[in-house]
């Protein structure tokens, strides 16, 4: 059973932020630290990547280990379980989809879940670096 009120979790919930999330600011500010040119939230793309290096065709997406059903830590509420099961299979569906339109596009796509960023931040960043000077 949930710890909280029908109402204050509603109040909560509807506060999550689906974009400019701590870990991707904290990525969107090391990107231009290291001089990586880069948008954000590209809505002409499939799935509105959170960044996207243009030059390089590149599409990451930051997915978060609640909404996107990360199997180590996406926790299923006690509460409404038969809604938020189908709720989060939807995003995982969805996110399978995104992948393979932007990867038909001729985008290459980086998923990172968001305990990667907390555990390897620094690795990450080399990791998009990378992909950003393979076309320079």
């Amino acid at each position: 059973m949930d710890k909280v009120s029908k109402n204050k979790r509603s109040d909560i919930m509807r506060a999550v932020k689906s974009k400019n999330s701590k870990i991707e600011i904290s990525l969107m500010q090391e990107l231009r630290k290291r001089k990586i040119a880069y948008k954000k939230h590209v809505p002409n793309l499939p799935g509105t990547p959170d960044i996207v290096l243009k030059k390089e065709k590149v599409a990451i997406f930051v997915d978060s280990c609640f909404w996107h059903g990360c199997r180590w830590h996406g926790t299923m509420p006690a509460s409404n379980r038969k809604f938020w099961t189908q709720k989060i299979s939807a995003n995982k569906a969805r996110d399978k989809r995104v992948t393979v339109m932007c990867r038909n596009l001729g985008w290459k796509v980086l998923r990172f879940w968001e305990h990667q960023l907390e555990k390897d931040f620094d690795g990450i960043a080399d990791r998009i670096q990378k992909q950003a000077t393979l076309i320079r």
